[in-house]
């Protein structure tokens, strides 16, 4: 036992630990959309830190398990400074403090899996209980204090779709699920070769061999079957418009003109080789209150009722309930028509923390000033897809595209056309704006519905059912782009079902926890009854 060691050759085991832990942070980090982006490593950058972790009791494993997250999470979100500092104005070492924090929240979840799978690897098997405990870890992270799932296991697989696949049976977690599976699996191989002694538990780890392979054969399977359904499925002509405006002149006055005459140019460029029955422009692409606004008659009388098309854009919006009441504002999109009536409206209902709105804020209300809105906004209410000619639109405003049980709510209602409008632009020159596209992939796949990615800056892009990204544009650029997508009509097995595969990984991780304490408790009974 690691306890009973000498001091210095403690020392030393931990030390050894430590450099596994953060070897799986690196390998981890490599897997990730941005720089390097080596998804394969993920389904071995856990391996090292199932070695840090053996035989080591579960508070230093917890502490592994924290040094891991932060050699993680610090690169992989590093973004958050350049959103508060270079376009926030908050000063720069604040900006780090934060980013710190915020790498912290999210390695305790990592710590705390390394602590429940020491406290409970003597009695429970790591292949059944390490991959339900990590989905459900994930699930608590994306519900507790708001909720921020970004860039969970399974999305560093985005640009793989021919691994993807399963996703529209569990959702994303179950590819976390069989990742964590599949590096628990290489581990107890590894370490059976290297102690020269048979793996234990033959049986599940054939079980789960068997189902790594039958996960494969699914996604090789819908590879195949579904490239002739989208070829017989319904079409409609989309375009998406990236205007490249720069956050530093969005809102400012003097510009707004040239804000809408750059989306009107490029959206009339587009009739000079296509007929889009849809055009899409990103969030708060109109830099002004519509309705209160001239300009915004400028939309009707030059695209338009010229053109006879629908258009999908992003707006902020403000609206008293009554007289007596003050005015709520809400981030919002509007589908005009082709005689220039909105006919549409949905307004985003999972809003930023702290960019666009405060939470907690008798506690966290002196941080009102990082809000930088016209006014703080109102989160919006359920409503039902958008039509337009043959679609049902399914809008997600940003922040929303990484929170799937938006876009599923949106597929049960009918919606057989999802829809991203959003501005990256607050992340600049970084990682971000892939990390947030590989997040979207998903929600195409996990709803079998195609997804159109509007964005200020980019990445713009088009994804089919597949998860198959088309036409992505580059960062700060200007793009348009249109070309038929498919209406897929039906619900997915995910949609249906499949949403409750995280909240039995959660019963599942509970019961395992509860077994150990009993399996504990009576070894510990058994002890005092023969001593």
């Amino acid at each position: 036992m690691p306890h009973l060691c000498p001091r210095s050759e403690r020392r030393c085991h931990f030390g050894r630990a430590c450099l596994l832990a953060l070897l799986a942070s690196a390998l981890l980090f490599l897997a990730s959309p941005g720089l390097f982006a080596l998804p394969q490593l993920a389904w071995l950058a856990m391996v090292p830190l199932f070695w840090s972790l053996s035989n080591q009791p579960p508070r230093r494993a917890a502490l592994l398990g924290l040094i891991c997250g932060l050699a993680y999470y610090l690169p992989l979100l590093y973004w958050i400074v350049i959103v508060l500092a270079t376009y926030g104005q908050v000063p720069l070492p604040i900006a780090v403090l934060a980013l710190f924090f915020l790498a912290l929240y999210m390695s305790c979840y990592l710590a705390g899996f390394a602590f429940l799978c020491a406290k409970t690897s003597r009695h429970l098997s790591l292949l059944v209980f390490a991959p339900a405990c990590w989905v459900a870890l994930d699930l608590l992270r994306g519900l507790l204090f708001t909720g921020f799932p970004w860039l969970d296991l399974a999305y560093t697989q985005y640009n793989l779709p021919q691994l993807i696949q399963i996703a529209d049976l569990t959702g994303h977690h179950g590819l976390t699920f069989l990742m964590v599976l599949a590096n628990g699996l290489i581990f107890i191989l590894s370490t059976s070769l290297v102690h020269r002694k048979p793996a234990s538990s033959p049986v599940i780890i054939i079980a789960a061999t068997l189902l790594l392979l039958a996960a494969s054969g699914y996604s090789i399977r819908r590879m195949q079957t579904l490239p002739t359904t989208l070829d017989q499925a319904e079409k409609m002509e989309v375009a998406a418009v990236q205007g490249n405006i720069p956050q530093d002149q969005k809102w400012q006055p003097a510009f707004q003109r040239g804000t809408i005459d750059t989306y009107l140019r490029l959206s009339n460029e587009l009739y000079l080789n296509k007929k889009p029955q849809l055009i899409i422009w990103p969030e708060t692409a109109l830099p002004f209150y519509p309705y209160e606004h001239p300009l915004f008659l400028r939309l009707h009388s030059e695209l338009i009722l010229p053109r006879q098309t629908y258009l999908l854009t992003g707006v902020p919006h403000r609206e008293k309930a009554s007289g007596a009441e003050p005015l709520t504002y809400t981030n919002s999109a509007f589908l005009l028509s082709p005689n220039g009536q909105v006919t549409g409206r949905y307004d985003k209902q999972h809003l930023v923390p702290f960019g666009e709105y405060i939470p907690f804020r008798h506690i966290l209300g002196f941080a009102s000033p990082l809000v930088e809105t016209l006014g703080e906004f109102t989160p919006g209410q359920i409503t039902p897809p958008l039509s337009c000619e043959n679609s049902r639109v399914g809008v997600l405003i940003c922040f929303e595209s990484i929170f799937p049980e938006i876009s599923r709510r949106q597929a049960e209602d009918g919606a057989n056309l999802l829809v991203t409008i959003t501005n990256d632009a607050w992340f600049g020159r970084s990682s971000a704006p892939w990390q947030h596209l590989a997040m979207g992939v998903f929600r195409a796949v996990e709803t079998r519905k195609t997804l159109v990615r509007a964005a200020n800056t980019g990445i713009s892009a088009f994804i089919d059912p597949m998860g198959c990204i088309q036409g992505a544009s580059p960062l700060f650029a200007e793009y348009a782009r249109s070309q038929p997508v498919a209406l897929l009509d039906g619900l997915t097995c995910y949609v249906r079902w499949g949403y409750l595969f995280p909240w039995g990984c959660l019963i599942l991780t509970l019961a395992g926890i509860g077994l150990s304490y009993a399996k504990k408790k009576t070894t510990y009974k058994h002890k005092l009854t023969n001593s």
